[in-house]
Formats: C-alpha cells, sequence, structure tokens
C-alpha cells in the first residue's frame, strides 16, 4: 500500500462528483426495495437521486426507527439487503439495536484510517477494542487485516497481561480507545518494562490535545477516527491532523438539529450519514453527533471533504415546565417566519421555576408578533430576546439547558 490506501483518496471533485451520480441512484434502488423503506421511499425515483441536493430531499432514518423495526422475526429491521445468516457476524449494543457485519474486503472500511496512521504489513496491532457483543474489536480486526497487519486481540482489562503480550510479541500499534493506552505504559513504566509501540489508532471516546502530545512526547504518532457501529469508518485524521478526512464510500451532510435541511457552509450542525455499502444500506442516517465541514483540503494530499471532528451531541431535548422542547420543533419555529434565520430556546431555573427564553435572529424589532408562534410551535408561552443576524454562536446547539439543581 504505499503514502494512499488506493487512488480514490486523490480523486479530484468532478472525478468524486461522476461517481457519486452513478453510486447513489444504485443505492437508493437497493434500499427503495427493502421492507425498512418501503413505506417511506414508495413515491422516490432512485434514477433521480444524483446529488447531494438530491439526497437532501430524501428522509432522515433515526436509530430509534431502527430500535422500533427490529423485531424477533425480522431482527435487523428490514434494512439489511443480504439475509442475516448471510453476514460473517451480527452484534448488539446498547438499546438493544442489533448490527450486521462482514469479514471479507475491507467492510468496515477500517483499513484507510490505519493506513493513515502508517499500520501495516510488518505491524503487530494490540487490538485492545472490546469483542463482546459489540463491534468496535472486529472493526478494526477487520481494518488491520486490510492492510496485512498482524492482531493481537487483546480487549480491555488484566493490564499486567498486556504489558507482557505486548513486550513479548514486539507489538508496534495500538487500537483502542484514546485513554486505554496510557493505562498500558503507565503498567509498563511502573514494571519497569520498555514497549516498542510507535503507532496508536484510536476511537470512541476524545483524543485531548495533552494526551496526544504526552504519546508523542513517548516517540507515539496518535491518529484517531469518527466511527459508528451501525456505519463503520465515516472519517478519519491523517498525519496532517487537520479535521478528518470522510472516507470515500460514505456521503456526509451537516443539517440543522431535528431536520434533514443542510446548514450553511462552516456551520455547526448534525452530521447525517449514507453509506454505499451494498449490504446494509443505512440512507441519510443520523449519527445524532454535532460536526462542521472544514474548508479546504488536507495538506496530506487527500482531496476528500473535512469534518472538524465530534463537536457534542445533537439530540438537546429538553423538559421545560413539565413538557419535552425538541430540536425540530425550534426549526419549525424558524420557518414559520422568513425574517428569522436562526433560533435557540435556552432554559433557565427563577426560584423553583422553569423560564424558557427564546434568542430569535432578525432584523424585526417586535418581540410580540412571535409569541403566538412560539406557543403555537413549542407548546410553552417563553420570553422573547431578538438579536441581530448571525450573532447566534456557531455550536450547533438550538436548546441550551442552563438550569442547576443544586
Amino acid at each position: 500500500m504505499g503514502r494512499y490506501f488506493d487512488d480514490l483518496e486523490t480523486r479530484t471533485h468532478t472525478e468524486r462528483q461522476e461517481a457519486l451520480a452513478k453510486e447513489l441512484p444504485r443505492q437508493i434502488a437497493r434500499a427503495k426495495s427493502l421492507a425498512g423503506y418501503a413505506l417511506s421511499y414508495s413515491g422516490i425515483d432512485p434514477t433521480e437521486i444524483q446529488s447531494l441536493e438530491k439526497l437532501a430531499t430524501l428522509p432522515v432514518l433515526r436509530k430509534s426507527e431502527l430500535v422500533t423495526a427490529q423485531t424477533a422475526a425480522n431482527p435487523l429491521g428490514g434494512f439489511n439487503a443480504r439475509p442475516l445468516h448471510d453476514f460473517a457476524h451480527v452484534f448488539q449494543s446498547p438499546g438493544p439495536i442489533y448490527e450486521p457485519g462482514g469479514a471479507t474486503g475491507d467492510w468496515w472500511r477500517m483499513g484507510r484510517f490505519l493506513n493513515a496512521c502508517g499500520i501495516g504489513h510488518g505491524d503487530i496491532v494490540q487490538n485492545c477494542f472490546g469483542y463482546h457483543l459489540t463491534p468496535a474489536g472486529v472493526i478494526f480486526e477487520n481494518g488491520a487485516r486490510a492492510v496485512n497487519a498482524t492482531v493481537l486481540p487483546a480487549g480491555t482489562g488484566q493490564t499486567e497481561l498486556q504489558v507482557q503480550a505486548a513486550q513479548a510479541l514486539g507489538t508496534t500499534a495500538y487500537a483502542g480507545t484514546p485513554d486505554y493506552l496510557k493505562v498500558i505504559l503507565d503498567k509498563a513504566d511502573a514494571m519497569g518494562v520498555s514497549l516498542k509501540i510507535s503507532k496508536a489508532a484510536v476511537g470512541g471516546g476524545a483524543l485531548f490535545p495533552s494526551l496526544r502530545q504526552e504519546y508523542a512526547d513517548r516517540g507515539i504518532n496518535c491518529l484517531q477516527c469518527y466511527a459508528t457501529a451501525d456505519l463503520g469508518n465515516i472519517a478519519y485524521e491523517s498525519d496532517a491532523k487537520e479535521g478528518m478526512i470522510i472516507d470515500e464510500h460514505v456521503i456526509v451532510e451537516i443539517v440543522t438539529p431535528g431536520t434533514g435541511t443542510p446548514v450553511k457552509p462552516g456551520e455547526v450542525g448534525e452530521v447525517v450519514v449514507t453509506s454505499l455499502n451494498p449490504d446494509y444500506p443505512l440512507i441519510r442516517f443520523a449519527t445524532g453527533d454535532l460536526s462542521a465541514v472544514l474548508p479546504g483540503e488536507s495538506p496530506c494530499g487527500r482531496t476528500n471533504t473535512r469534518i472538524k471532528g465530534w463537536m457534542g451531541r445533537a439530540d438537546q431535548t429538553a423538559k421545560i415546565k413539565g413538557m419535552l422542547v425538541r430540536p425540530e420543533q425550534v426549526a419549525a419555529l424558524v420557518a414559520n417566519h422568513d425574517d428569522v434565520q436562526r433560533a435557540r430556546v435556552i432554559a433557565t431555573r427563577e426560584g423553583q421555576m422553569d423560564v424558557m427564553t427564546v434568542q430569535l435572529e432578525t432584523s424585526s424589532d417586535s418581540e410580540e408578533r412571535y409569541l403566538d408562534s412560539i406557543a403555537s410551535v413549542l407548546k410553552l408561552k417563553g420570553r422573547v430576546e431578538l438579536v441581530a443576524p448571525d450573532s447566534l454562536p456557531n455550536d450547533g446547539i438550538v436548546i441550551e439547558d442552563q438550569r442547576k439543581y443544586d
């Protein structure tokens, strides 16, 4: 493999768009033939979905819908293009929710990330992701096979044995959560053992700059990816460490939380992913995570779009005065007024009472004109604060809960 996993990573924008125009209709056609999409896709012509703009007209699929659709008779909810018994694995994640998995090729698309980490033939990867029920361990093992690396399926726990195995086998790379590598290294120090780990591929948690620097000081290059149990790898870091590069076999949109409406370039919103995996087509799957597109291309030479990485959760539903207020209601409030650009609901406490304040980005100077709409759409009466256009924080938050109950 060399510097790049394949030629797809350095395609021009035009080449990538041309490929999308061919692959996307095929994936939509697969989805339309499945029971899970039958109702919501009944009037859709897959041949017309050839661009991001057309893709944005399709409904968003949320994890709660997968959970609801999964039954004893149909454990994958009708979103699988192959029978359950044709998959190499099936996993159970918290919910519970079941996900399929393949073992051939780079099914989870993790090889691209490991290659970017410099991991390949000759490396021994200590895989400290879990192998029990959930898919992370298998996801990274599948990626290691794609780059011809050898795997020690270590999981977590028994740290002293982890150190002994790493020393005995000459482990050169670590895969796992960002913080568990430090546990192993600290135990090795306590045991007086020197390890050969120089590469780390991490995910499943925040990689804080101070921790990355600590690893760098130990001679370990640590890069992170953004992946989920449903989708596999979505985006990954390269040595440039400037944002995360979107994988070549997924399509990422950033939308206003609670909706399927794409935000303006650079704005923070919810990550919605379309997977081009023919075995398990997930179309406009809402991850519930916040991020934003990072302009420009990576200095490493990979040309796909970059995102800023994980920036919080999009599910900001809050109960105010006994009523649930959801992001989609805030979006509906904005849609009701042509003169409102964005809105932010803030929940606070005064004495023992909840207070709801609705901030609206508008040039209007009349708070009263919005009161009835707020009560109708949010099902609550609240205060109104008019703020200048483009003055609300670009953080993806539409419902901010400031209440403290100390």
